[in-house]
């Protein structure tokens, strides 16, 4: 079911939510699979629906940085970035304070909780009419291709399709960028529309060595999966492969002719849910550069690829 971008559909959303259930709400980036953060019922309801590891912990999208520190333990630095980059695209991995009412499963037992004040106008309202957090992770079965699109969400889910609020396409196409602060300096956990550089610029440089542990989503070495082979760095198609294109590589699909690393972005999983449904069952994409959200991209296909 679509839900309108009218007051009728954010208010019918709230209702849901409220209630324990999920909505497919568009953010920025990619549509997320709302619900109320601070439900245990309702956060185990997101993992059934995705079929998602238990061990792979939920973004928690707020209304405001007040309501952010109601749940997590922010310092300068963390303040620092908040200021620079929310609302948008940047998620922050900080302590979990102790009085927060969120549903154990949201942090899969880690001491941390991942933060997003997301900048899309229909989130934000569904926000705050809710009045609640929610997490929302993509609105995809577990491990495929992320939806920046309504159809998305309602091809990957099928039958099950929770209701979804159609705000059209995500003008960012791309997961936030993911970054913790420790209390010894900074790591960026998964790479997005927030470059590396940006939050550098900000803190210093990141830390060197990495905890190993899956303390956000999209850590997973598979990930993003269309479900068939995919082969990088291809300059041309094989017979039995569809090409997604990048500037001077025409392709079946083409992330952008003119080599602008932010349409491919928002593009990259529009171009893979086009070659998942395609009668070839293989696919190549074109070479994409490593810079800025260029290595996002990458880091996507790598996944993907796996």
């Amino acid at each position: 079911m679509k839900l309108a971008a009218d007051p009728a559909g954010i208010a019918r959303a709230a209702e849901i939510l409220r209630g324990g259930g999920l909505v497919a709400l568009p953010t920025e980036t990619v549509y997320g699979l709302a619900a109320r953060a601070d439900s245990a019922v309702a956060i185990a309801a997101i993992y059934r629906a995705k079929g998602r590891p238990e061990f792979n912990p939920l973004i928690v999208h707020v209304a405001s940085l007040d309501q952010a520190e109601q749940l997590a333990r922010f310092d300068a630095r963390a303040r620092d970035l908040a200021r620079r980059f929310w609302p948008g695209p940047l998620t922050l991995v900080l302590p979990l304070r102790d009085s927060a009412t969120i549903a154990p499963a949201v942090t899969a037992g880690l001491p941390t909780i991942a933060l997003r004040w997301p900048a899309h106008p229909l989130m934000q309202a569904v926000l705050r009419e809710t009045g609640a957090p929610l997490a929302a992770p993509s609105a995809n079965r577990s491990g495929s291709v992320s939806p920046t699109a309504a159809e998305h969400v309602l091809v990957s889910f099928g039958p099950d399709a929770p209701a979804v609020l159609d705000g059209g396409t995500c003008e960012r196409g791309l997961e936030s960028t993911i970054v913790a602060v420790r209390d010894n300096g900074w790591q960026l956990l998964r790479p997005g529309p927030i470059p590396e550089s940006a939050v550098a610029a900000v803190l210093g440089d990141a830390m060197a060595v990495t905890s190993g542990r899956v303390e956000a989503p999209g850590q997973l070495a598979r990930h993003y999966s269309p479900g068939k082979p995919l082969r990088l760095d291809a300059p041309a198609a094989h017979d039995d492969e569809f090409l997604i294109g990048f500037a001077e590589v025409a392709g079946d699909c083409s992330l952008s002719d003119s080599g602008d690393l932010a349409e491919a972005a928002a593009r990259l999983y529009a171009c893979l849910h086009e070659a998942a449904r395609s009668n070839r069952g293989r696919i190549a994409v074109a070479p994409i550069p490593h810079e800025g959200i260029g290595a996002a991209i990458n880091d996507r296909l790598r996944r993907a690829a796996a």
